[in-house]
């Protein structure tokens, strides 16, 4: 499975990356306000950080405009995913973008239809929300499983790039039913190296260690 770091927080990117962790950065709209800089910025940095795909999201929902703002971000770094959402102008967008080799995410899914057109229309990535799903008491990671399915079923190259995790539980079980991708805020990326016996077996090896008055160096 790949790690995508779900933030446009540059620090906590570069954090990630130093340790090897990091396959790529998803963005959107509310990650680049939090950051409190211009966007072109922001997402400039980011590709300069990591060398995998850096989702950027278009902001306007008309064809046209969705392909003018594809084109200003497309041309930050060659390393750009163009993020449109699921609707018919944003698939639309994907097939043209998809066509002219541009990466494209296709963001905001919530049924395996519509993952189904995504994939269709060439997406590089399709992103469905399971914590959104889970929020409206439905399961989310049952999206994953479909759509793993139906691509397997015609060998959709689209990568199941699952979004809206909230807990190491979620990158778990998006592992076992075959997301490609698990994209995930920071904290909870540093998590899944977490476990109380970790830390209370460091602490006893430590300890006795510290007892013989060794150094290794």
């Amino acid at each position: 499975m790949k790690f995508f770091v779900d933030t446009a927080d540059t620090a906590e990117i570069k954090e990630l990356a130093d340790i090897g962790l990091l396959d790529g950065v998803t963005t959107n709209p509310s990650l680049i306000m939090k950051a409190g800089r211009p966007m072109k910025e922001v997402i400039a940095e980011i590709c300069g950080i990591v060398e995998g795909p850096v989702s950027a999201e278009v902001t306007a929902t008309e064809f046209k405009d969705m392909m003018a703002e594809a084109e200003v971000l497309g041309k930050i770094a060659d390393n750009i995913a163009i993020k449109v959402p699921l609707t018919l102008n944003g698939l639309k967008a994907c097939r043209a973008l998809s066509d002219n080799g541009q990466m494209v995410n296709v963001t905001l899914c919530f049924s395996a239809n519509q993952a189904l057109l995504a994939a269709k229309a060439g997406a590089s990535f399709i992103s469905p929300f399971i914590g959104r799903l889970d929020d409206i008491h439905l399961d989310g990671l049952e999206i994953i499983r479909e759509i793993r399915v139906i691509y397997d079923n015609y060998g959709f190259e689209t990568e199941i790039l699952a979004a809206s995790i909230r807990s190491a539980n979620h990158v778990k079980d998006c592992a076992l039913v075959g997301a490609d991708v698990a994209t995930v805020p920071p904290a909870v990326l540093k998590g899944l190296a977490k476990h109380p016996l970790t830390d209370k077996g460091l602490e006893a090896f430590l300890a006795d260690w510290a007892k013989t008055g060794q150094s290794i160096l």
